[in-house]
């Protein structure tokens, strides 16, 4: 587990808006009875589950940039 800090958030996004949106897509999927959290967490909350993935690396949020990068 990590502290969740807004210092920690923003090495792994330079965009806070697409930082919002990623975790709450992935809070989505954390909240359905099937899936489970990717990192050990004492976080019970799906929001906090998927902020702290984030900021352990076990999510990565992709821009248009990198997807335009690997069609290329």
């Amino acid at each position: 587990m990590s502290d969740i800090t807004i210092e920690a958030l923003e090495e792994k996004c330079v965009s806070m808006y697409k930082l919002v949106i990623a975790s709450a897509r992935r809070a989505g999927q954390v909240s359905k009875p099937e899936s489970r959290a990717l990192v050990a967490t004492v976080h019970r909350k799906p929001t906090l589950v998927a902020l702290d993935e984030i900021i352990q690396g076990k999510v990565m949020i992709k821009t248009q940039k990198d997807e335009d990068e690997v069609a290329e």
